[in-house]
């Protein structure tokens, strides 16, 4: 009996805490939206606003991993991979439309920085003229053309120089041959963008990445591997998801070739989607496993594009994913030492941390974890925002409530 006691104490001290933790913060749509904001814009400023002014490479540090193997091409390289990552996840919030008149003139900055930032980065006689040709730019060139396909507003309004040179980057990174892994999605993206903007595409790039993931590479409950073999990290999130979905779902308004990968995928996504909220700790902290962990919340770019997509399987709501969301960035993004004293990211996870950093780690790399900022392309009506502070699963596990059991996804593809 006092054991029983004991457990109802424990559980009503714990709601107790969480309710006036939250009623601390002050916790609404409304709020969490201008933390993010707040949080997007320091992380973004640095990159777009140098860039803009031709002046990235001037500014930016370089910070590589202790173990970098190739320090003179991975530092040429930093430069678009900041720019890449960056807009990948800035995107969809330049494409909106409305908001509070701070958050409008936020946003109409960010456009004009941007389409100049574009502009340098494509031009050869910029000084800030980025690298094109090789490994590593065909990755960021990817993450450039997710952004552009995520935000139509951007290559709607580049003028035809701009789109001229951008094409030509683009198709210079045909000449890499991608590794056998996700980099197959990285060559398929770039194709993707071709195709949304009707432009002729390689069918057969954008064929081999859908059909290897989706005939050889699915392990089962909502997983992919990483090529022929699985490993425990977050490559899903990375990469493999949000680009197998844009592709898919891009490809679907020219073709009916991949019609049943597409269910499927729509059931695989939303798994993924919860096993992702269920890796959040009820304090924003997640598991520290794999890879390119100092990538930070990028970790969530899957649960963060699937929210902005409105995927979201019907139990998981979106506030409580929003909440979890918050959690994470608030985690790994405001410790001291997360910044360089000029506002530049860190190397590390929870502030400077230069160990985790992996062989091909970069001051650019880490621009990755800008990705979790997706939903800020919902607009502030979204119920993604509007709706009541909701506690994700780990903060109901933990604080005694009833919640049903968690189920493996199967499916044979």
């Amino acid at each position: 009996m006092k054991k029983l006691f004991f457990v109802l104490f424990c559980s009503l001290l714990w709601s107790m805490v969480y309710v006036q933790a939250q009623e601390k913060k002050d916790v609404t749509g409304a709020n969490d939206r201008k933390f993010w904001l707040a949080q997007m814009d320091k992380i973004a400023r640095p990159v777009l606003s140098n860039l803009a002014a031709d002046r990235l490479h001037e500014k930016m540090p370089i910070l590589l991993s202790d173990s970098i193997d190739n320090k003179e091409v991975r530092s040429k390289v930093a430069y678009l991979e900041a720019f890449g990552r960056v807009l990948s996840g800035i995107a969809p919030w330049l494409n909106g439309e409305g908001g509070s008149k701070e958050e409008t003139a936020l946003r109409d900055q960010y456009r004009v920085w941007t389409l100049k930032a574009i502009a340098n980065a494509v031009n050869p006689a910029a000084r800030d003229y980025l690298k094109w040709d090789g490994g590593q730019p065909l990755v960021d060139a990817s993450f450039l053309a997710l952004g552009l396909v995520r935000c139509p507003w951007l290559w709607e309004h580049l003028d035809t120089t701009v789109k001229t040179n951008v094409i030509t980057a683009f198709k210079t990174t045909r000449n890499t041959i991608p590794v056998y892994s996700n980099w197959i999605l990285f060559s398929g993206m770039i194709e993707a963008f071709f195709c949304k903007y009707s432009m002729e595409y390689d069918k057969v790039r954008v064929e081999y990445g859908v059909r290897e993931f989706m005939q050889h590479w699915y392990v089962g409950d909502g997983l992919f591997s990483d090529g022929m073999q699985y490993h425990w990290d977050y490559y899903n999130s990375y990469v493999i998801q949000p680009y197998l979905s844009n592709i898919l779902d891009i490809t679907a308004l020219k073709t009916r070739s991949y019609e049943g990968f597409t269910k499927n995928m729509d059931k695989i996504i939303k798994r993924y989607a919860v096993l992702q909220e269920r890796l959040i700790n009820a304090d924003g902290t997640f598991p520290v496993t794999g890879r390119s962990i100092t990538y930070r919340g990028g970790a969530f770019h899957h649960l963060a594009d699937v929210a902005l997509r409105k995927k979201l399987p019907k139990y998981l709501l979106p506030a409580q994913v929003r909440g979890a969301l918050t959690a994470v960035i608030r985690k790994t993004m405001e410790p001291a030492s997360t910044f360089t004293k000029d506002g530049w990211l860190n190397i590390g996870l929870y502030g400077l941390q230069p160990e985790l950093a992996d062989f091909y780690i970069t001051t650019g790399s880490l621009y990755l974890c800008m990705n979790i900022f997706l939903p800020l392309g919902l607009p502030d009506t979204d119920e993604f925002w509007s709706a009541p502070a909701a506690p994700w699963t780990s903060v109901k596990v933990w604080n005694g409530q009833n919640v049903p059991a968690d189920h493996a996804l199967d499916i044979k593809l």
